[in-house]
């Protein structure tokens, strides 16, 4: 039926949609033992055709707030609730968000993260259990249960809201600093001097 090897899933069929709309499944990439883990909504075309998380224009300014708080996106894990694109980039449904919860939970679990940073509304609802105000709440700390242990989760908008609305970028780039914070007290980070 499925198979995940490590923190890959190699084979997956549980999502007909899915696996109809998808060149490949798009597993999360990053160290195994990061501080920091990203957890998006689902891949879209050019993570479909490139096969990692958040390399279009959303990754760019993920990776260009990174490196503004002394972080590189090889030290941070970047994964998504949903690892296949869904079909004309429609947001994955509550089924196929379940489908996927177990990979997702595996991942967390053997990453050991500090912190989980959510980015935008649907992870951060599907993670959380419950809705987000993203805006009000980007930013905001919450201990929540995820993979049978209590985890830090950290609200964050999705660096594409950016793109659109300028406004947001401020409260992304607070949110991407505490990140990068909360990180560095695990003493593995390399953020250096500020």
């Amino acid at each position: 039926m499925e198979h995940m090897e490590g923190l890959s899933v190699v084979d997956c069929t549980h999502c007909p949609a899915l696996v109809d709309s998808r060149q490949q499944i798009v597993n999360g990439t990053g160290p195994a033992d990061a501080d920091l883990l990203f957890v998006g909504e689902a891949p879209g075309a050019n993570e479909d055709d490139q096969g990692e998380p958040f390399v279009g224009r959303s990754g760019a300014v993920l990776d260009d707030a990174l490196r503004d708080f002394g972080l590189a996106r090889a030290d941070v894990r970047i994964t998504n609730c949903v690892r296949c694109r869904p079909p004309e980039n429609r947001d994955p449904s509550q089924e196929e968000l379940s489908n996927c919860r177990g990979y997702l939970e595996a991942e967390i679990d053997q990453i050991d993260p500090e912190v989980v940073v959510t980015l935008g509304k649907v992870p951060s609802e599907h993670l959380l259990e419950r809705s987000v105000g993203v805006t009000n709440e980007a930013g905001s700390l919450v201990e929540h249960e995820l993979g049978g242990e209590s985890r830090t989760v950290l609200i964050c908008v999705h660096p594409a809201a950016t793109l659109y609305d300028r406004s947001q970028e401020e409260t992304f780039e607070e949110t991407i600093r505490k990140a990068a914070e909360l990180a560095g007290d695990g003493g593995q980070s390399k953020l250096g001097e500020f």
